[in-house]
């Protein structure tokens, strides 16, 4: 039997196939659970549309702008309008202005810093607050994560706050949901190539780095976090939460 099997879920974040989100939700997919797709933007929209329509032509797929709780809103009613209940969420969602990707930290102006928790960190408690009462069995919500979250990253700046921001908060989400069945956590991604990833000044060496010194030596590839989102997706993962899983071959165990 599929691990996932009369599971269903909601997946935010995908842009194109080698969205990690994507990666996640062929792998849910696969193993049972019925999926909605939002997007953000007519940028994306197309390649969402298209991507999310092999599953089936009744598959829902809904904008939805994690910075407007209108639009939060809506989408969960969409999704119970189609479901009845909700197990799975996966928040892929990350944005910073490109300027404040660049250049030293310090020099982060308070709109790109508003802007990348905004998106990158508050959104994950947004987007909680609207799962729950549509996960009355209990559920499994699941961020994406970096290591320069805990660690300086040169050229990751603003958005290395933002994601300890959002480890921060899927702690203080997975207490405050516990009681309920709900389990909050994060996959911290060693570098991969998608469309954001591309956006970070050095991300090829970025990748070089990771094969070098990691213990496996070798960069991840997406089928292995899809892997991951499924068994902490499963109940296998019945009782973690509140935990970062880092799949990065290793990497940030490395003192040098």
């Amino acid at each position: 039997m599929p691990l996932l099997e009369g599971k269903t879920g909601v997946v935010f974040g995908v842009a194109n196939k080698r969205s990690i989100a994507w990666a996640i939700a062929q792998a849910w997919a696969k193993e049972g659970a019925k999926l909605a797709f939002t997007y953000q933007g007519d940028r994306v929209k197309e390649n969402v549309e298209e991507l999310a329509g092999t599953f089936g032509a009744d598959t829902l797929i809904t904008p939805c702008d994690v910075t407007k709780d209108e639009d939060i809103s809506r989408v969960f009613k969409e999704v119970g309008a189609k479901f009845g209940k909700l197990d799975l969420l996966l928040h892929s969602v990350a944005f910073a202005p490109k300027a404040a990707l660049e250049g030293h930290f310090v020099d982060t102006s308070r709109e790109a810093y508003l802007l990348a928790h905004n998106v990158s960190a508050y959104s994950l408690v947004a987007l909680a607050r609207e799962a729950a009462p549509l996960m009355p069995d209990g559920g499994s919500i699941i961020g994406m994560s970096y290591y320069g979250a805990e660690k300086v990253v040169p050229h990751y700046n603003v958005m290395g706050v933002a994601k300890a921001s959002l480890e921060a908060s899927t702690r203080y989400l997975a207490y405050d949901l516990g009681p309920k069945k709900i389990r909050v956590n994060c996959i911290s991604a060693g570098p991969v190539n998608t469309l954001a990833a591309r956006g970070i000044a050095g991300f090829s060496e970025m990748l070089k780095t990771y094969e070098q010194r990691s213990p496996l030596k070798r960069n991840l590839i997406p089928e292995e976090l899809g892997a991951t989102g499924v068994f902490l997706a499963s109940d296998g993962a019945a009782c973690i939460t509140g935990q970062v899983i880092y799949v990065d071959g290793g990497y940030c165990i490395m003192g040098m």
